[in-house]
């Protein structure tokens, strides 16, 4: 069988290794229009802050990896075009311009995706970057050194690294989100004000509900006038971090899709078309919490839809489980994690969702130091089902996170997790660990809320 991957970053590498390591006689070929594979974008913020000294070093894989596994690895190498009827794509190689023909039997689409690029005017001036990629990676380090004021407009996961980043390197910081707090996708508004308090007292300057409407740039000075609906900013650079959109258009009309442009799948990785599956960034992911579909571009989701298709191109053998959208981030020191849906998120799916909060030590205050610990927990009240958590302490909570994420993946209640068995160790936590004793609050108050019925 010939298998053609489109595509080789997280997604791509899981599914041509997980193929040849199970079937080692497939003829895999894969398609990468960049000139290298596996790039970690999370690494882009660690290595603007020195924590990564070679940005190189946020490669985990090289196309001769994947050829010394049995892949045709072709890198700079465009797919123009794509069949499904006759299984055929047209190919360019970027390097000697020729185009050519080639076939497959299963395609898998692992395209990933690109940088929202808002429809504004001057957002192609060249003091406007988009943080992504290996190339504007290059791009932002490089400008970091010439350029003094940053200003990043978006203030998702990559906005808020981007902002501490250029803090811890003595840069003026100007962080603009037109929502009216930031990583509203991943936490409620009570963790969402701890860390703009804890941005702007890095000396990050933070500004919600506006948006950018222009880019000016004044290449006399060397500057750039981010215009808002309220004001102004000028920065000496912008960074545009607005969050991702499916790169699908070589199968648009060819297989179903949300409205977005995501590639719809089902449990086992198969778009609507039975000889192509797809992974990743390219496609949706079904979302547990809410109990449907949806766009949730993590390096976490492709690599382990990359290895099902693997599997499941040669027949039915394991489904996808979906996903929490868990993940975590460090900040000036703390960290921050959530898993599940905020209760601003349940409550727009239709949900009967409450939330209660944790606050106290991690461990017991006996101990020669401990660290405050600030717990969300977001259940239903209907069935008690666990929807949700977000934790934030100086002490490292990110594998809680993890915990909750197996909850939600199990539709296990507060009652669950009140009692689950959980060690104690006063260097790690009290007798109840704080999240049994998070799941005791929720029950509290659903108590007292029966009471007062």
């Amino acid at each position: 069988m010939k298998v053609v991957i489109v595509g080789c970053t997280h997604a791509g590498i899981a599914a041509a290794t997980e193929i040849l390591k199970a079937h080692p006689d497939t003829e895999v070929t894969i398609y990468e229009r960049n000139d290298n594979v596996s790039f970690l974008s999370c690494g882009i913020s660690l290595y603007l802050n020195g924590q990564v000294k070679r940005l190189e070093d946020m490669f985990y894989a090289t196309p001769e990896d994947l050829a010394k596994q049995g892949a045709k690895v072709r890198i700079r190498h465009d797919v123009l075009s794509i069949d499904t009827k006759t299984h055929q794509l047209i190919v360019e190689n970027l390097d000697n311009k020729k185009v050519f023909t080639d076939n497959y039997d299963k395609l898998i689409m692992s395209t990933g995706s690109y940088v929202v690029v808002p429809p504004l005017m001057g957002i192609d001036d060249s003091h406007v970057l988009l943080c992504k990629s290996y190339e504007q990676a290059k791009q932002i380090y490089t400008s970091a050194q010439t350029h003094k004021h940053i200003t990043i407009v978006g203030g998702g996961y990559v906005g808020v690294e981007l902002a501490e980043a250029y803090a811890d390197t003595d840069h003026e910081v100007t962080l603009i989100q037109s929502h009216g707090q930031v990583l509203n996708n991943y936490v409620d508004k009570t963790l969402s004000d701890q860390i703009t308090s804890l941005l702007k007292k890095h000396g990050v300057h933070v500004y919600l509900n506006e948006r950018v409407e222009a880019f000016q740039g004044d290449d006399q000075n060397d500057k750039v006038i981010i215009q808002t609906d309220k004001t102004s900013h000028e920065a000496d650079l912008a960074i545009v971090s607005t969050g991702f959109m499916a790169n699908t258009d070589l199968l648009r009309g060819q297989v179903d899709m949300d409205r977005h442009g995501a590639i719809l799948i089902n449990d086992y990785l198969q778009t609507s078309n039975p000889d192509v599956y797809a992974a990743g960034d390219a496609c949706i992911s079904h979302f547990n919490p809410a109990h449907n579909d949806a766009y949730i571009p993590l390096a976490t989701n492709a690599v382990r839809q990359g290895a099902l298709a693997g599997k499941n191109i040669f027949g039915e053998v394991q489904k996808y489980m979906g996903t929490q959208a868990t993940s975590a981030m460090e900040l000036f020191g703390y960290t921050l994690a959530s898993s599940g849906l905020t209760v601003a998120g349940a409550k727009k799916e239709g949900l009967n969702a409450a939330s209660v909060v944790y606050k106290g030590n991690y461990r017991p205050s006996y101990m020669p130091t401990t660290d405050m610990l600030t717990i969300v927990l977001v259940y239903d009240r209907s069935n008690r089902r666990i929807l949700g958590a977000q934790l934030y302490s100086k002490h490292e909570v990110a594998q809680s996170a993890n915990t909750i994420s197996v909850c939600i993946q199990n539709n296990n209640t507060i009652d669950d997790l009140a009692f689950v068995d959980m060690l104690f160790q006063p260097h790690y936590d009290e007798p109840f660990n704080y999240l049994n004793l998070v799941a005791q609050l929720a029950i509290e108050q659903e108590r007292q809320a029966q009471k007062v019925k």
